[in-house]
């Protein structure tokens, strides 16, 4: 039997084969989730104009250094509506939030510490050049570069291209995705089940995860253990999509008929197998530009491979610049066993502890067919290979869920 490939040797082959898609226009409002193909530059000065910081009173510095003074007042600065004209030496201008600095004011002085009087207004204390000033393109400039190829458009970022004045984005396509869920004993949940059926869940749940990834997924439904109509439905899917995700059929039980019905498509294999526990027979092929991948037809195996293999193939085909999964580093609850052989990844539930470090705690019921006992997981615990356990209070690495 041929040597299970490591986890990091499966994800660097998937990503050698996974390239960005091309790019298309994209307005700003529905850019959100989608990655940016080109570079974006400032379309504006940010702000456009000096402006204030606070509410209170716009004032030449040098007019306060006598304080405690009284200025009389030349008028508002409201935001939206600048004072009409230079402010006047001598002179104070009651100014917004956001509004435009005069044009002759240095400084603004906040509304709380000023006492309004039939005379103008008392500053008490001298004000300094810049104070409660935002200087213009104290942020970005125009021309300048916002955010580069390879950005995710989250809630911020298309703030901050929205504020520069930018409309449209050029992103990368979200990748179509087909879904082929095979096995005779399914059966879709709510419909009678006859004896030795089980209701089908592996569709929803990679649906909902390559939806969550920025794929367009398709399902295409159930296939039963029968090659030709396997092959038929699989050819039908590398015609229509980017990428193909099967489930079930992919270890080596006389039933289990995927590896062939893609030899006889021409796909080409680049691993089978992966030193992993959940999901050793898992499995990655090309077919020219289509990416398709065999997962295992236990749900927690699918959800697992799904993670560390399929989402970093879509994250590059997206264009993101760091496609792997981000693990971070906690403190597990209680004691895990090692796999002697395989890398394996143990579903927990992550809390925050006392120093804000996160704690991990293990499930019970870790077998790949407990999709129930995995519903409350938030992390998937990495154990690296080796005899004994992990201690309790021993740090390791997590990925979130």
């Amino acid at each position: 039997m041929a040597e299970l490939l490591s986890l990091a040797d499966a994800q660097r082959l998937v990503l050698e084969h996974a390239r960005p898609l091309e790019a298309e226009r994209v307005p700003l409002e529905r850019a959100a989730g989608r990655v940016l193909a080109e570079p974006v530059a400032a379309g504006v000065d940010l702000p456009p104009f000096p402006s204030s910081a606070m509410d209170g009173f716009a004032v030449r510095a040098a007019d306060t250094d006598g304080a405690p003074v009284t200025l009389p007042l030349a008028g508002e600065a409201a935001a939206g509506s600048p004072l009409a004209g230079p402010l006047p030496p001598g002179r104070a201008a009651r100014i917004s939030t956001g509004g435009v600095v005069p044009e002759g004011a240095d400084a603004v002085v906040p509304l709380e510490v000023v006492e309004e009087t039939d005379a103008g207004i008392l500053f008490r204390a001298p004000a300094r050049p810049g104070d409660h000033v935002r200087e213009r393109a104290g942020d970005v400039r125009a021309g300048e570069t916002v955010l580069e190829p390879g950005a995710a458009l989250g809630p911020a970022q298309v703030a901050a291209l929205a504020a520069a004045g930018v409309s449209e984005v050029r992103c990368t396509k979200r990748p179509r995705a087909a879904i082929l869920v095979t096995g005779s004993e399914l059966r879709p949940p709510g419909a009678e089940l006859a004896p030795g059926e089980i209701y089908e869940s592996n569709g929803l749940l990679l649906a909902a995860a390559l939806g969550s990834a920025g794929a367009v997924p398709a399902q295409l439904g159930v296939v039963p253990d029968e090659g030709a109509e396997l092959e038929r439905a699989l050819e039908r899917a590398l015609l229509g999509f980017e990428l193909v995700v099967t489930s079930g059929g992919a270890s080596v039980g006389p039933h289990d008929l995927v590896r062939e019905a893609l030899r006889g498509l021409r796909v080409e294999e680049a691993f089978w197998g992966v030193a992993m526990k959940p999901g050793k027979p898992v499995a990655f092929g090309v077919r020219r530009d289509h990416l398709v991948f065999s997962l295992p037809g236990n749900p927690v195996s699918a959800l697992v491979t799904f993670e560390l293999l399929v989402r970093p193939a879509v994250n590059a085909l997206h264009g993101l610049a760091d496609p792997l999964p981000a693990f971070g580093h906690g403190t597990l609850a209680a004691p895990i066993a090692r796999n002697a052989h395989r890398l394996e990844f143990v579903r927990a539930r992550m809390r925050t502890g006392e120093d804000r470090t996160p704690v991990l705690e293990p499930l019970a019921g870790q077998e790949s067919h407990m999709i129930a006992r995995a519903a409350p997981a938030s992390a998937l615990v990495e154990v690296e290979p080796g005899d004994g356990e992990l201690a309790a209070g021993s740090t390791v690495r997590f990925l979130r869920l």
